[in-house]
């Protein structure tokens, strides 16, 4: 894919980083040098090399690498300790990492005691290979590893939110199908299109649908390590973004500095993903940007994308689209033996079938086989599809609230209380109740925290109250000053039910 590209636009701006610009003829000789390099050092097809690399120039340089050579990635949060490096690595059966010089410390710590053969992108320890000053004199490789479509590319690490973390084993197929696809609807490239790239590389939505999509059409992608909103705009107007790929916690970030004096760049259409963009957000944006907003539904065992809005396609509001082409999308009825589809209208978990279906968890073929069944995925997700397809996610199964028997759908009170002008952002949980089951407690940050006076949960309540049926409505609500976030910018709602259980006899 990145040949392709480099062959037809050697010239062109591939990766923007630092006002430096690095040209796709540049990022496909640097891959094959790092290639040679690593084979050199006894990297041989189908080996698994981690990558502990901030997002830099030399994350697709070495990303590109790993794959010419013929092994697979496995990408690392930079954000991960000693202790989670050391699980990945291990569960993986790693047998190298390569590491960003400014993050040694901690992948030492970890590779070490397993054996992980440790190489730096940058000076490291005495005996440590420099990825980055062997490439200078290393001569690039004019034959990289043939792999078979079915072959696994990469290896994803879930974040965690249930459990410990599951290696996502993705082929070279799932991966190309998806990028494919997606280069053309819903993304829409052009040629001239620039990209700001603030999403971890490390995770699939930044990795698949930002830089290898936007490579496949040979786009130019403005890279951002570390996310702010003030300094998402400033980079935005000086490059002359055309399009923005966020979680909802970004776009809110952007309104904030917007709020705060930002300058507001010219963009011509953004998209959402990770986790359900509010819609008094969507509309914030759409009205501050005065462009499109396209929210998409997916997941790393699904190469990133299911469904999607898209130009030329009936924005319909409270839905995240329509399956993307080649991908089937069905409604089955939870925790049944077998899967069962449910008519149209009718609320069950989203399953998914189609070559964007991950080819299973690494080590894990138990867990597997409770997700992969009758030639579907089972999402985890609870949703409905309407009579023309369009496809609304109510919430996650795991934090579905039975409160007296009734089905409580956490998203639908979200999306109300955030009508509320106190509420910036709210997260809405079933805590244990000894005579319902459970019971509806809010987790709300407060607009402007100064607003708080005392009542001001009561009003909240009594919000949710007057517009919700006498089951769904929150009878308790706390306030703080942010909430716990995975990598992909889902609201970690264990975390907070783990925080918050202990109240429930206060």
């Amino acid at each position: 894919m990145l040949a392709d590209t480099a062959a037809q636009r050697p010239d062109h701006s591939a990766v923007i980083h630092d006002s430096e610009h690095f040209t796709y003829g540049w990022l496909w000789e640097q891959a094959r040098r790092y290639a040679a390099v690593l084979r050199a050092n006894g990297v041989r097809p189908g080996d698994r090399v981690a990558m502990l690399l901030v997002d830099t120039p030399l994350f697709p340089v070495v990303y590109f690498g790993v794959l010419a050579a013929g092994a697979v990635a496995v990408p690392l949060n930079v954000m991960s300790t000693a202790s989670e490096i050391d699980h990945v690595l291990t569960d993986a059966d790693a047998r190298f990492l390569v590491c960003d010089a400014s993050l040694l410390a901690q992948a030492r710590e970890a590779a070490e005691p397993v054996g992980t053969v440790l190489l730096t992108v940058g000076p490291g320890p005495a005996g440590t290979v420099d990825l980055e000053n062997a490439a200078r004199d290393a001569a690039p490789i004019d034959d990289s590893a043939v792999r078979e479509l079915d072959d696994v590319a990469v290896v994803f690490y879930t974040s965690g939110t249930t459990g410990e973390p599951k290696g996502v084993m993705l082929t070279h197929r799932n991966i190309l199908y998806n990028v494919e696809r997606m280069v053309t609807t819903p993304y829409m490239f052009r040629s001239d299109d620039v990209l700001l790239g603030c999403l971890p590389l490390s995770h699939g939505f930044g990795q698949i649908c930002g830089m290898l999509t936007g490579f496949r059409a040979g786009i130019s992608i403005v890279m951002m390590p570390r996310f702010s909103g003030r300094e998402a705009l400033a980079l935005m107007t000086e490059h002359r973004c055309t399009v923005f790929m966020g979680v909802p916690t970004m776009y809110v970030k952007l309104l904030d500095a917007v709020g705060q004096g930002g300058q507001i760049p010219r963009l011509d259409r953004v998209y959402s993903g990770g986790s359900a963009l509010p819609a008094r957000t969507l509309e914030e944006v759409r009205s501050t940007f005065a462009c499109p907003v396209y929210e998409g539904y997916g997941m790393t065992e699904t190469s990133c994308s299911v469904a999607y809005h898209y130009p030329g396609v009936t924005f319909r509001p409270g839905t995240v689209g329509v399956p993307i082409t080649g991908i089937t999308v069905g409604i089955a009825r939870p925790n049944a033996d077998r899967i069962e589809l449910l008519p149209v209208g009718e609320v069950g978990e989203i399953v998914v079938s189609g070559p964007t279906v991950m080819a299973g968890y690494l080590g894990r073929p138990d867990i597997t086989a409770e997700v992969l069944a009758d030639g579907w995925f089972l999402t985890g997700d609870l949703g409905r599809l309407d009579d023309d397809g369009y496809l609304s996610v109510v919430g996650r199964k795991k934090d579905l609230i039975l409160r007296g028997g009734y089905n409580v759908y956490p998203r639908e009170i979200e999306e109300i209380l955030l009508g509320h002008p106190a509420v910036a952002q709210v997260a809405v949980i079933g805590v244990p109740h000894p005579e319902l089951g459970e019971e509806v407690w809010a987790i709300v940050v407060p607009a402007r925290p100064e607003d708080l006076t005392a009542g001001s949960d009561d009003e909240i309540i009594e919000w949710g109250k007057q517009r919700l049926a006498a089951y769904k409505y929150p009878r308790r609500v706390e306030f703080t000053d942010g909430l716990p976030l995975g990598t992909s910018g889902k609201v970690l709602k264990r975390k907070l039910v783990s925080k918050y259980e202990p109240a429930i006899s206060s």
